[in-house]
């Protein structure tokens, strides 16, 4: 991306409104207004045409970026890391076992304690329903309190790293991708997406990416499909804000029960697996009473449940049912790939290969996305700042 086409970008920027983004948390997508989302990805690309001409992002001389991760992860935790790095901001990671949260520590003391001088807190809380996106909030009152109070310089954002409801960072980047694939925001207006459930060998993956994606591409006129067996529904409160987003921007949301329906005409698609809203509460009931043997009960069940439905797989010739034979194929990855990472799974290797470089590309969004969101919460007029990095040029490596 050359100098002229960041100023451009600089300039649409300006244009937004993007105070109330100003000290406050990214949790949701739909808590976000349309100024908001636009400018986050604006805010994206900026940094991305900056690193690519060697110009330094940093608007940070110090400070911290802490990570809490309470799931695995690969993508959104380097993700997480090279957008405080790219920003200037070191990282720490918050090991929950080496702490003192094992002898009691509440959360209002964690979250105080590790805050003295940082600037933002990303938080990975996906593995049970009604208790991520719950220990986020808690997280964000206890800082505004500790700053309330005079204990914290500053009140640190939360940057949602994937909860039980949403997986914000990945949606976004994801939608970016869609963004650059297409050409514009403009052109995605009534093309078809098919979110659907693909089988996995493997129990409990979180609800948050189905849900994610339903609860943000509805908002830019795409017809949106959500495609499962029956038993493996989503949140019923995120299907209500994927009907109320498609109603307001001029496109649809509808649920099947037909993966090949889905497919077709579809110009992209998105099979993954999940768990079901159901057995989510079930698991989180069980783990509140400490009922480790239903647990494993319940994984026994659901992966049986999985492989009744071995044939909700992305293969060739469902891609052939797509516009044209031509949709674009999407995951969050890592993917289950048949024969390759397990014996059955969510999609065939030739169409996952063909796929690879485009797959590759859409992840390559995240760590920009995540630095928007935190750039967007810590700098009053992220225009100006952008404009002023820009004019500065300071070199990010020295060229020899």
């Amino acid at each position: 991306m050359d100098k002229v086409r960041v100023k451009e970008l600089i300039q649409q920027l300006g244009r937004l409104d993007t105070r109330g983004m100003y000290l406050d948390d990214f949790l949701l997508t739909w808590d976000r207004n349309d100024d908001e989302i636009a400018a986050t990805f604006l805010v994206a690309d900026i940094i991305r045409g900056l690193r690519e001409q060697n110009v330094s992002a940093r608007v940070f001389d110090s400070g911290l970026g802490i990570s809490i991760f309470r799931d695995n992860s690969t993508r959104t935790r380097f993700s997480f890391a090279s957008a405080c790095n790219l920003l200037g901001l070191a990282v720490q990671d918050l090991d929950e076992g080496k702490s003192q949260i094992a002898h009691g520590e509440t959360v209002r003391e964690t979250a105080n304690m590790v805050s003295f001088m940082a600037d933002v807190i990303g938080i990975r809380d996906d593995m049970y329903i009604g208790k991520g996106n719950a220990y986020m909030r808690e997280v964000s009152r206890a800082v505004v309190e500790g700053h309330r109070d005079g204990n914290l310089e500053q009140r640190p954002t939360i940057v949602n790293l994937q909860c039980d409801i949403d997986h914000p960072t990945q949606s976004m980047a994801d939608m970016q991708h869609l963004i650059q694939h297409f050409g514009g925001v403009e052109q995605l207006r009534g093309k078809k997406l098919a979110m659907t459930w693909a089988y996995s060998p493997s129990y409990g993956k979180p609800l948050s990416v189905p849900q994610g994606v339903i609860g943000l591409m509805t908002r830019f006129g795409m017809d949106v499909v959500l495609a499962h067996p029956e038993g493996y529904e989503v949140m019923p409160e995120v299907e209500d804000v994927a009907r109320r987003n498609a109603a307001a921007d001029g496109g649809s949301y509808r649920r099947v029960h037909s993966m090949d329906e889905a497919f077709e005409d579809a110009d992209i698609v998105y099979p993954k697996s999940w768990a079901s809203f159901a057995a989510m509460e079930k698991r989180t009931e069980l783990y509140g009473q400490g009922d480790f043997d239903g647990i494993r009960a319940l994984e026994g069940d659901l992966l049986a449940q999985n492989a009744a439905h071995k044939d909700w797989t992305c293969t060739e010739a469902r891609m052939a049912r797509t516009r044209n034979g031509e949709a674009l194929y999407m995951h969050c990855l890592p993917a289950d790939i048949t024969g390759v990472s397990c014996k059955e799974g969510e999609v065939e290797a030739s169409v996952f290969e063909r796929y690879r470089v485009p797959l590759y590309r859409e992840a390559s969004h995240k760590p920009y996305v995540i630095a928007a969101m935190i750039l967007l919460a810590r700098m009053r007029n992220p225009a100006d700042t952008l404009r002023e990095l820009q004019e500065r040029r300071m070199p990010r490596t020295t060229v020899a």
